[in-house]
């Protein structure tokens, strides 16, 4: 009799949520593809036999004997394409890697490689496998049987709790309250449901229900599969994890160092609901669910929630959040007035707000919020403000950008007014003319800087004419006093003395061009670029700005042709290293998700410092670079897209019923060459919890200007698609599994909703893309890229340099011989490029810990490189391991031992230089 199921026709009640489910579904048998050695495929009908001992398969031209694997004998079960058969070129394109497993068996460790309909098929089997060898001394009864569990026994207890009346019943409201309550997010029409499915299937209908039911609907419907499966693969015995599994689990996968089993008890008793499982010192898949979804496991590295960069470099070496005019909440020409848009700026981290100061009625200045002539607030008013405000979310320097358009009389009490309301937080020393850098955000903390124009040098009157080259806000309603000269050139204006005075660091110039800067401009002096002139010198120019940048600060506003307050991409501006660009917070959407991801890589204190290549004095950087970056060592991004949860609806949406039909799409966003964008598959009709299983691989040239987006989108949308995001820099990645906090369009968190993924951060294997599998195919095919140095056309200079040639392809020999052993070294042992060392180690033990002939290997730490060596006769896998092994600690060896002669050779060179 053959039988067929395909899981993802299943009706939802068949949800895998325990090893019992995926043993019974492997009783049943189901068909696999069987991929042969020569890359040909075959179906067959694959069962596990009724004693659990022996996985068949038919029709078979072998005897029955023969087409069978007996369970004792597997040594190890993968998921993806892990082994060299499934690896190989003809193969990888006919079927994703999250429908492949391979069951590795027998002392000369064969594999029989396998390719299901679906992701959840290869669950059911890797799962019950997993679970079978390593039960495979004593075979477990009947799935279902035995003793109640930690988890039946502590959901039981939760039922009796709610029991009242004790009489073993409680009415299904108060069981449905329950469940929400220990499953925050879920739905209540979801939970209903299930009891109504459950009622109906046990002929037990009514308005209460029975201890045994309630267990049953709360396994239904509070176990994620994905995270199950995780526990397995971690348990040593598929029921939980003890202190030892967590700190495997701890350290191996999620990449934590130092963890100790009192750190892990600290995880159980804070997160396992049962009593009896923190007294024991078990973590249950309600535990674990629980810590995989809790801050301590979030995605965002939380050494990055404080400030931890260097704060004490000059002004121009950081990237400064940045506030564009007023910032009224509405947008610009449609608005209302609120200057309550100021304060959510400063509590957001903006360290740069710009007001534009007009005449006002009453003869004191004030600062308009939009054009409308009602929409004007004293300037006082917004400096008590700022007062106020200025330091709560960050306690570095405050820049205030003030453009002048009032009067020299409104000016004076401009000036007054900055000085009394502000007193001791106003920065006026004088800059020092020895310096050649602007003081750093350490020495200015909790200063305010004024930045605007300075009468001339030689100007003794109270007040002057200056050019004013400063962004266009319209002349309004009749004020055009600014004399516009004849025959074109920069407008005057009028500038009073007390005003001039309160600029000190902040010196607005006009700006000439690059070679005159590099002359004649001082350090404390500073420019401000239209939106587009900035965008022309990056596309034309992008090398000369960022030299620029390093020693002056820049702001670019947006273009005055932006009417409706929409933003640029920041991105453009700071790959050339321009620290103030000039952000329209009032208007949410990508530029401010990226704006807003960005700033939170420092404490959100509005200050991330610049990468190295942007600062140090001898560099050469073009933000246009195609590919990677000399000195910067490219990195590859895998990250594994696994599921949703409680995703809400579109806003607005009018789509078709409840149901949403997600798909998430990952954002890198960076220099050009990083920029890229990967989308999973659709989820279909998955309800609030879809699961995507999707595996995707970015290469990051410039790991510390990228940032990660997350976009969650719906296909089955009338109206608008989106659904949730979130934006997190390169930099902040926490590798391993981990929960995204999904946001809203305006950057608010939405209460429960995440995606569920997996990250994992290695260095771009001696260039190329990272795509090309298959050892065979990937040796001696790639010519080595290796470094050279610029041409000067200075003969001195270009000589001098040019002894750096030899030691630099040293070094990248040294490098790639490391990289491609250790590459070679985890393929064999059946992992990714992306494993750790631990990993490689835990799978090795796993395979002589599962046979019965073991080999003894001894692994001898005491030496500074550990050999590995077996003793007696070995299978040839494992002496290709061992040997792979070996190379990996020589190449290691090699280059420890020789680097610091050819770091010193490269020092040589550029100190000469």
């Amino acid at each position: 009799k053959k039988k067929t199921v395909s899981f993802s026709t299943m009706p939802n009640d068949r949800k895998l949520n325990s090893t019992a489910a995926c043993i019974s579904f492997m009783l049943e048998g189901c068909e696999l593809k069987k991929v042969r050695s020569n890359s040909r495929m075959y179906s067959r009908f694959f069962v596990l036999d009724a004693d659990m001992r022996s996985v068949r398969w038919e029709p078979s031209k072998k005897d029955l004997e023969k087409a069978k694997i007996e369970i004792k004998s597997v040594k190890e079960v993968r998921v993806g394409k892990k082994t060299p058969i499934l690896r190989s070129n003809g193969l990888s394109d006919q079927f994703p890697d999250e429908c492949a497993f391979s069951i590795i068996y027998g002392d000369n460790y064969e594999s029989l490689d396998l390719v299901a309909s679906s992701a959840d098929v290869v669950s059911a089997w890797v799962m019950g496998l997993r679970y079978l060898v390593s039960y495979g001394k004593h075979t477990p009864e009947a799935p279902g049987t035995g003793h109640p569990s930690l988890r039946t026994s502590w959901i039981s207890s939760v039922f009796d709790l709610a029991d009242l009346e004790k009489s073993g019943r409680i009415p299904v409201s108060r069981a449905v309250q329950l469940i929400k309550a220990l499953n925050p997010g879920m739905k209540t029409s979801t939970i209903e449901l299930k009891f109504k499915e459950l009622q109906k299937a046990s002929e037990r209908p009514g308005a209460e229900v029975a201890c045994d039911l309630f267990v049953e609907a709360y396994c239904e419907l509070c176990t994620r599969p994905e995270i199950f499966f995780l526990l397995v693969q971690f348990s040593s015995n598929k029921e939980y994890l003890g202190l030892k599994d967590l700190l495997m689990f701890l350290e191996v996968e999620q990449g934590m160092e130092g963890v100790t089993e009192e750190k892990c008890l600290e995880i159980v008793s804070k997160y396992e609901p049962s009593k009896e499982g923190r007294e024991k010192g078990y973590l249950a898949i309600d535990g674990f669910t629980r810590y995989l979804l809790s801050a301590d496991c979030s995605i965002f590295d939380p050494q990055h929630r404080k400030v931890c960069q260097d704060m004490a470099q000059p002004l121009s070496h950081y990237y400064i959040s940045s506030a564009h005019s007023a910032c009224p909440l509405e947008d610009n020409f449609w608005g209302h007035s609120d200057i309550s848009g100021y304060i959510s700026a400063l509590g957001l981290g903006c360290r740069s707000i710009e007001l534009v100061l007009w005449d006002g009625p009453e003869g004191e200045p004030v600062v308009y919020t939009s054009p409308s002539a009602a929409s004007c607030v004293p300037f006082r008013t917004v400096v008590g403000l700022i007062e106020q405000h200025a330091f709560a979310a960050s306690a570095y320097p405050l820049i205030l950008c003030l453009a002048v358009r009032c009067s020299a009389p409104q000016q004076r009490l401009a000036a007054q007014c900055l000085r009394k309301t502000l007193g001791e937080k106003l920065y006026l020393e004088p800059p020092n003319p020895a310096a050649s850098y602007l003081p750093s955000p350490e020495q200015l903390k909790g200063r305010i800087l004024i930045k605007g124009k300075k009468l001339p040098p030689g100007c003794e009157d109270s007040e002057g004419d200056v050019s004013d080259e400063e962004e266009g806000w319209e002349p309004r309603l009749g004020q055009g006093d600014r004399e516009v000269p004849e025959g074109g050139g920069p407008r005057r204006v009028r500038l009073s003395r007390e005003l001039s005075e309160l600029v000190s660091l902040c010196q607005a110039v006009p700006f000439q061009d690059f070679e005159s800067s590099r002359r004649g401009q001082r350090y404390w002096e500073m420019c401000s670029f239209s939106e587009v002139e900035a965008g022309r010198f990056a596309n034309e120019y992008p090398a000369e700005l960022v030299s620029y940048n390093k020693r002056f600060l820049s702001r670019v506003y947006p273009s005055p042709m932006r009417i409706d307050a929409s933003n640029m991409n920041p991105q453009d501006f700071w790959k050339c290293g321009c620290q103030m660009v000039a952000m329209n917070y009032q208007t949410p959407g990508l530029m401010m998700d990226l704006n807003a991801g960005w700033f939170r890589q420092n404490g959100a204190c509005g200050y991330v410092l610049r990468p190295a290549i942007m600062r140090e004095e001898v560099s050469y950087f073009s933000a246009n670079a195609k590919d990677s970056l000399p000195g910067v060592p490219a990195q590859l991004l895998h990250l594994k897209v696994i599921s949703g949860q409680n995703l809400p609806k579109p806003k607005g949406s009018g789509a078709k019923g409840e149901v949403v039909e997600p798909y998430v799409c990952a954002e890198i966003h960076g220099i050009p060459a990083d920029c890229a964008e990967h989308r999973t598959k659709t989820a279909l009709q998955s309800g609030d919890n879809p699961v995507f299983d999707e595996s995707l691989e970015f290469q990051i040239n410039l790991p510390e200007l990228a940032v990660l987006r997350f976009v969650v989108l719906d296909d089955d949308y009338i109206g608008d698609e989106f659904i949730a995001q979130y934006t997190i820099p390169f930099e902040c990645l926490q590798p391993g599994y981990r929960h995204v906090p999904l946001q809203s369009l305006a950057g608010e968190p939405l209460p429960h909703a995440t995606l569920f993924v997996h990250v994992a951060i290695t260095d771009r294997r001696g260039g190329g893309k990272g795509h090309r599998r298959g050892l065979a195919g990937r040796r001696g095919r790639r010519v080595r890229e290796y470094t050279s140095t610029k041409a000067t056309g200075i003969k001195a200079i270009d000589e001098v340099f040019r002894t750096a040639t030899q030691p630099l392809r040293e070094a990248t020999d040294l490098r790639e011989n490391v990289q491609n052993a250790l590459v070679s070294f985890k393929e064999l042992c059946g992992l990714t490029p992306a494993a750790s060392m631990k990993q490689c180690i835990l799978t090795v033990a796993a395979w002589l810990l599962h046979s019965d002939s073991a080999p003894s290997v001894t692994l001898n730490l005491a030496e500074q490189y550990p050999p590995m060596e077996a003793q007696g006769p070995i299978p040839d896998l494992l002496r290709k391991v061992l040997t792979a092994y070996e190379t990996m600690i020589q190449t290691s060896r090699t280059l420890i031992e020789s680097a610091d002669a050819v770091h010193g050779k490269l020092i040589q060179a550029q100190q000469a230089g």
